[in-house]
């Protein structure tokens, strides 16, 4: 009776485990799954980089392209666009819960979040939060995703809460393998991002 007991504890302990580890992305593709782990993996210890390259955004409110400059230091930000799409400045800078946007010509705003700063005053819905993580080809990890591998293991494209991205092409840098073009679609808005120039680095060691 007891190693009857104690078989029961085991097997219920092992699902609850196997539940507990049941991962938040759903796999497909022709890439190979332990390929991609390690491509993660290697990939989320990016923890800063330096971005340069163009944006175009289509938005029934307004459309155009520009020039994008993006440099991030852990969770700390710095997100500048110019030209057309920029109004000819926009810089939105911050971190976890305290964010600010400056528009040229019209003023800085403060808000606890990205998202809401821009929906507020440009009317884009980004997801400025699961861009840090979508512009290495990585899901975010704090909600479900689908993700179509491609030949090498990386994304080709994901799904998720309510976005696509497709990923159009990568370039290697200081042996990291980053997305180097990246089309998003969005409920009422499209972006295509192409980056020229990548600088990946490594702070939290």
């Amino acid at each position: 009776m007891y190693l009857r007991h104690f078989l029961a504890l085991g097997l219920l302990a092992l699902l609850s485990g196997c539940a507990a580890l049941a991962p938040q992305e759903a796999l497909q593709g022709q890439g190979d799954p332990a390929r991609w782990q390690t491509h993660k993996q290697q990939t989320e210890d990016l923890d800063a980089w330096q971005i340069s390259g163009k944006v175009g955004i289509r938005a029934p409110k307004d459309s155009g392209s520009g020039t994008l400059f993006w440099l991030q230091r852990q969770d700390y930000f710095d997100i500048r666009l110019s030209g057309p799409l920029g109004r000819g400045a926009t810089r939105l800078t911050g971190h976890s819960g305290e964010v600010v946007l400056e528009v040229a010509n019209q003023g800085r705003y403060q808000a606890a979040s990205p998202e809401a700063l821009l929906e507020q005053q440009l009317g884009w819905r980004l997801p400025v939060s699961h861009l840090v993580w979508w512009v290495r080809g990585l899901p975010a990890p704090d909600s479900r995703s689908r993700l179509t591998l491609d030949n090498d293991s990386r994304l080709a494209r994901l799904e998720q809460d309510d976005w696509k991205v497709d990923y159009l092409s990568y370039a290697e840098q200081n042996g990291y393998w980053l997305p180097e073009r990246i089309k998003l679609y969005g409920r009422d808005i499209d972006v295509t991002l192409v980056i020229k120039d990548w600088q990946p680095r490594r702070l939290g060691l």
